[in-house]
């Protein structure tokens, strides 16, 4: 009788097995699974832990695993149709978690502020505004190091399927108090400006639209990594479309790390929600343009471009690669 023996590997092992192969941890998970703080504490019923983060390469690969080992376990199977729809699961879970410690964090900040508004220079005080902030801070590196799994998970989710996953009173007395009281106060002035710029990200902008039926993902992809190249710092904005062009765009700039501004419709202008989308996307005053043929809209964006003399690239329906022949068209 053949006698069949199983190696059974540690989770680290694996990891550096696929290292050989497969590369480098990326910059994005380096720098966010780096301690930000010695104690770690995420509520006032949890003990200070002193553990360090994960190993940015093990939790890259990981989360990559969790998506990518689902659709080769299903392929060629009976299940094989339900893997995206498990898969989307996977990367939502990320997302709602990524969520919640985001709102606790803020909760935890409210707790910060308070206490700074209500801080007499007592030795409990102080030490309620030290865990405070210790455990906002702690909320804050949690959140984004599962904001950073979503990402690369929705970015396996998009190569299996081709889709993409869519105020301090005044000065002190006390030098204990004050050193207490301004720490926090420069604690909560930097955790707003971070907040800030994860939803008003600076940097040229660079304006896209387009139809809801694309196919040709690589032509779009193509034309933004050429822009990313010229311009490293854009920032991208789009008409925030969940599906065709728009979605293609948010799926690239989830996977280069550029920042993302989604206008979406303002319902309550009716009709005219759209025109006046456009019209905003032309007043943030784009260095670039990317126009994708789809509706009305895109025509009525084009010609604003047109208007404004915005650097543009326009694509027709016909310019896909294997639709009619047809040729790009580039605007100064």
């Amino acid at each position: 009788m053949t006698r069949i023996f199983r190696t059974v590997r540690s989770f680290p092992e694996i990891a550096d097995l696929l290292a050989l192969e497969t590369g480098q941890v990326s910059d994005r998970f380096t720098q966010v699974f780096t301690e930000t703080i010695d104690g770690f504490r995420m509520g006032h019923v949890e003990e200070e832990s002193d553990a360090g983060m994960p190993d940015p390469w093990q939790v890259q690969q990981a989360t990559e695993l969790m998506i990518c080992t689902l659709f080769d376990v299903l392929r060629d199977t009976r299940l094989e149709s339900i893997a995206g729809r498990i898969a989307w699961g996977i990367v939502h879970s990320f997302h709602k978690v990524a969520g919640q410690l985001d709102s606790e964090a803020d909760k935890a900040a409210l707790k910060v502020r308070d206490l700074i508004r209500d801080a007499d220079g007592s030795e409990v005080l102080m030490a309620q505004l030290e865990e405070a902030q210790t455990i906002c801070q702690s909320l804050d590196e949690a959140r984004d190091a599962v904001a950073c799994m979503r990402d690369h998970a929705a970015g396996s989710y998009h190569n299996e399927t081709g889709r993409p996953w869519s105020s301090p009173r005044g000065s002190l007395v006390s030098s204990k108090r004050t050193a207490s009281v301004v720490a926090a106060q420069d604690f909560l002035a930097a955790r707003r400006e971070k907040k800030a710029a994860r939803h008003s990200p600076k940097g040229p902008i660079v304006i896209f639209s387009g139809g809801q039926v694309w196919e040709d993902h690589d032509q779009i992809t193509t034309t933004l990594d050429a822009i990313r190249q010229r311009i490293p710092t854009m920032v991208l904005a789009t008409s925030a479309q969940d599906k065709g062009c728009d979605a293609i765009a948010a799926s690239w700039a989830a996977r280069s790390g550029t920042p993302l501004i989604a206008f979406t419709l303002n319902r309550k202008l009716g009709q005219r929600a759209g025109f006046s989308r456009n019209e905003q996307l032309l007043a943030l005053q784009p260095v670039e343009a990317v126009v994708c043929e789809g509706s009305g809209l895109q025509s009525h964006l084009a010609r604003l471009v047109r208007a404004k003399g915005v650097p543009a690239h326009f694509f027709r329906l016909a310019d896909q690669r294997g639709g009619a022949a047809g040729q790009r068209h580039s605007a100064a």
